[in-house]
């Protein structure tokens, strides 16, 4: 059973939140119980601030534990001021006003803090994929779900590059998940590629996300937000896979914009909570559809200075390429993570190589703090941010510019898109 509601033009206040979570946890049996809350790191837009006073509020006095794990996958650790930014807290708070809420980060890449749950195997892989990928993979996962007797899923659901809409279950994987089924998977949603998964709602890859979770032996509750411009227009709370379906539509109506006709250049700006390019690069995978054959899209962001804190030094040995790149050579690859690769595959977008020619279908560039000298290394192009004029694009739809003040978010694509003919159904 899935409570709660959304629309597209009701904004749902802080009261309305209070009286969907008390009705959603009345039908819980939570006393004296342990409960984790799975929460989204700060490259999320979400009200958890509202989410943490209420969930607070209603369960403090009725569970034994309290506590918050950030799902950061394999972004860096969020310090202790960010996560009380996060939740809208101060430090002092901590042992004043939320002394029974303790808060931790997920660490993927430390094996003493994961444990295997089970392992999907190669037919599996093969049948779910449709034949794109055979290969076994072992599920493994924080092992502090554990120590609970329910983990309660809060975050947003937006159309994603490599799932299809995030939210739900993959808040556990790769949320706080160990690296071979993140590898894996990010890799599987490379080989459909970003049109081809994007906004799409049942993929190979949600398939292989709510598998794994099903492995779990801990009850999965979840509270699936539908969030624009940091305004909360839909949650739904109940059953993972069944609170991100309700989810997920509205996102589909919300999130999704179309457009007539290509553009020959789009300017992508990245908002600050994008602090490195692999997060920033969203600006690519959401506005890919749009962008005309030959045409530019330029990642604007000149706060970003680094091309990733965590896989910084693997993307600058392989740099950016389209998918076949890679599937023409794997035995070259074989060392890289398969995450890592994906990655490179989302940002350059959708191409051919043949013959040892690599032609993507459209330019990417990056107008950051990153040097052109490691811009051209890393196979993207390269403008100062300093000679750029958002003004330059804006009010010019008619001429093939497009300007897009806060990227990332926002899935556009064509009206007449061939990949949604495809995915349709």
């Amino acid at each position: 059973m899935v409570f709660g509601k959304g629309s597209i033009n009701l904004l749902l206040s802080e009261q309305h939140v209070f009286d969907m979570c008390a009705e959603a946890f009345a039908h819980k049996r939570v006393d004296d119980k342990r409960l984790l809350f799975i929460i989204p790191d700060h490259t999320r837009s979400a009200p958890m601030d509202v989410l943490f006073r209420v969930l607070y509020q209603l369960l403090a006095d009725r569970v034994k534990k309290l506590d918050f794990l950030v799902a950061l996958g394999t972004h860096p650790p969020m310090s202790e001021t960010m996560i009380n930014q996060r939740l809208g807290i101060r430090q002092a708070e901590r042992t004043t006003t939320y002394p029974k809420a303790s808060f931790y980060n997920h660490h993927w890449d430390d094996p003493q803090q994961l444990v295997r749950i089970g392992t999907i195997t190669s037919e599996q892989v093969n049948q779910i994929s449709g034949g794109l990928l055979q290969k076994k993979v072992d599920v493994t996962i924080n092992k502090m779900v554990f120590d609970y007797d329910l983990l309660v899923i809060v975050g947003p659901v937006f159309p994603h590059e490599v799932i299809g809409f995030s939210g739900g279950n993959k808040y556990l994987f790769p949320g706080i998940a160990g690296q071979e089924i993140i590898d894996m998977f990010h890799w599987l949603g490379a080989l459909i590629t970003v049109p081809g998964i994007i906004g799409t709602k049942y993929t190979p890859v949600r398939d292989i996300v709510d598998l794994a979770a099903s492995y779990l032996p801990v009850e999965r509750f979840c509270l699936s937000l539908v969030v624009k411009d940091a305004g909360l227009f839909g949650l739904y709370i109940g059953p993972p896979e069944e609170s991100w379906s309700a989810a997920a539509d509205l996102s589909k109506d919300i999130h999704i914009i179309y457009k007539d006709k290509p553009y020959k250049s789009i300017l992508s700006r990245a908002p600050e909570m994008y602090d490195d390019l692999w997060t920033g690069a969203k600006c690519m995978y959401k506005m890919e559809c749009v962008v005309a054959d030959g045409g530019e899209l330029i990642i604007y962001a000149p706060h970003i200075t680094e091309i990733s804190v965590t896989h910084g030094k693997n993307i600058r040995e392989i740099g950016y390429h389209v998918r076949d790149y890679f599937l023409k050579q794997m035995e070259k690859f074989e060392h890289i993570p398969g995450g890592v690769m994906a990655h490179s595959t989302h940002v350059r977008g959708i191409g051919s190589y043949e013959n040892g020619i690599e032609k993507p279908r459209v330019q990417v560039t990056l107008a950051t703090q990153i040097p052109a000298e490691i811009c051209r290394k890393i196979n993207l192009g390269y403008r100062d941010p300093e000679s750029i004029n958002p003004e330059d694009w804006k009010n010019r739809e008619d001429e093939g510019y497009l300007y897009v003040p806060k990227a990332g978010e926002m899935l556009y694509r064509l009206k007449d898109d061939p990949y949604l003919k495809t995915n349709e159904n």
